[in-house]
C-alpha cells in the first residue's frame, strides 16, 4: 500500500511538472513491431471474434512476418505494402490470395487505431486486385486420377495431409471442418459426420453423409485410440490436431501436375460430381451445407451432359408420338 501511495505521489508530481503519462504510453505503444503487435494484441483479439483466425495466423507466419515482422507499426507506408502485394502477385500468388494478405494488414492496423496504438491507418488506401475466389476449377477424369495417384504415393511426411485431402474430395467438406473433426462427431452406424456449429461457416450444426469412399478412408485412420481428433500433427506428443496442410498441399498439387488447383476446388469437384450424376441442386445444397440456394446455383452450369440428357428425354416422347401418327 505504501508503495502504491508513493507511486501515486510521484506520478502527480510529474504531471504538475508538465509530464503527460498517457502521451508517453501512446508513443511507447506506437513503437511496437508488427510481430509483437500481431502476437500480443491482434491474435488474442481475433481468436475470440473471428472464426477464420487460423488463416490470419498462417498468412502472418508464411509471408507477412518475413517482410514486415521487425517493422514498427507506425512505420508502415502505403507504397511499401502496395509494392509487396504487387510482388506477391508477380510471384504467382492468386489475386484473391494477395487481397487476403492486404486485407489482413489493413484490418489489423485499423484495430491498432481503435486501440489508440496508432493515430491513423497508414495503409487504408492500398489498392487491392479485386480477386474473385468464386472461380471453379473442376478436374477432368484424367486430372483426378493424377491427383489420386500422387496422394497414394508412400510418404510419411505427406500421409496425414493426403488423408485430409481425400476426405475433402470424398465429402465436399471445408478444410477447417476436416481439421477440426473429432471421432465423437463420426457416427459410423448411420454413416454421418456432424460438423459442430463452432466449426461451420454458417455457424449452424450440420450433418455430412459419408459415402463408401469416405467410410473406407476413416477405417484407415489410426488416430481413434491416440487422440480425440481425426487428424493429428506429427509434432509434439502425437495427440494434438493438425492445424494446416497448406504447405504440403503446395507440393502435392505440383507433383500431380495441377499447380492451379486450390484446396477449395476439391469442394467444387465434389459438387460437380453430384450434379453430373443427376443429383438435384437442392440435394447438393443440403450436402454442402449452403444456407442460400443462390450459392449452390453456381454449379448448375457444370451439368451440361445431364441437362442435355434431360432435354433428350422429351425427344423420346416426341418420337413415339410421331410414330403413332405415321409422320
Amino acid at each position: 500500500m505504501a508503495d502504491a501511495r508513493q507511486k501515486a505521489k510521484k506520478l502527480k508530481a510529474e504531471i504538475q511538472l508538465g509530464a503527460d503519462p498517457q502521451a508517453e504510453l501512446r508513443e511507447k505503444r506506437k513503437s511496437l513491431t508488427w510481430n509483437t503487435f500481431f502476437t500480443d494484441h491482434y491474435l488474442p483479439h481475433v481468436k475470440q471474434h473471428k472464426r477464420s483466425w487460423e488463416n490470419d495466423a498462417e498468412m502472418h507466419r508464411l509471408r507477412i512476418t518475413e517482410q514486415f515482422g521487425d517493422l514498427q507499426i507506425n512505420k508502415f507506408t502505403r507504397r511499401e505494402v502496395q509494392q509487396w502485394l504487387n510482388e506477391l502477385r508477380e510471384s504467382g500468388l492468386a489475386p484473391a490470395s494477395c487481397d487476403h494478405h492486404g486485407k489482413l494488414i489493413r484490418h489489423a492496423l485499423n484495430l491498432a487505431v481503435s486501440w489508440d496504438l496508432l493515430e491513423s491507418n497508414p495503409v487504408s488506401g492500398v489498392k487491392l486486385f479485386g480477386g474473385d475466389n468464386r472461380i471453379e476449377n473442376v478436374m477432368t477424369t484424367e486430372q483426378l486420377q493424377q491427383l489420386m495417384a500422387t496422394l497414394d504415393k508412400p510418404s510419411d511426411r505427406r500421409k496425414t495431409a493426403s488423408q485430409v485431402i481425400k476426405l475433402l474430395l470424398f465429402t465436399g467438406a471445408r478444410v477447417n471442418e476436416a481439421l477440426n473433426a473429432k471421432w465423437s462427431d463420426i457416427d459410423k452406424n448411420n454413416r454421418t459426420w456432424t460438423v459442430q456449429a463452432t466449426n461451420s461457416k454458417s455457424k449452424q450444426r450440420r450433418s455430412i453423409p459419408l459415402n463408401d469412399a469416405a467410410m473406407a478412408l476413416l477405417d484407415t485412420l489410426k488416430t481413434k485410440r491416440k487422440s480425440e481428433w481425426l487428424f493429428i500433427s506429427r509434432q509434439g506428443d502425437g495427440s494434438q490436431r493438425m492445424t494446416t496442410i497448406n504447405k504440403v498441399w503446395q507440393d502435392i498439387r505440383k507433383d500431380a501436375g495441377l499447380p492451379w488447383l486450390r484446396l477449395h476446388d476439391l469442394r467444387h469437384n465434389f459438387a460437380s460430381m453430384l450434379v453430373n450424376s443427376g443429383r438435384t441442386l437442392y440435394e447438393v445444397q443440403q450436402i454442402l451445407g449452403h444456407s442460400d440456394s443462390k450459392v449452390t446455383e453456381r454449379y448448375a452450369h457444370l451439368s451440361t451432359k445431364t441437362l442435355q440428357d434431360a432435354a433428350n428425354s422429351a425427344s423420346t416422347y416426341l418420337d413415339a408420338a410421331l410414330e403413332k401418327t405415321g409422320k
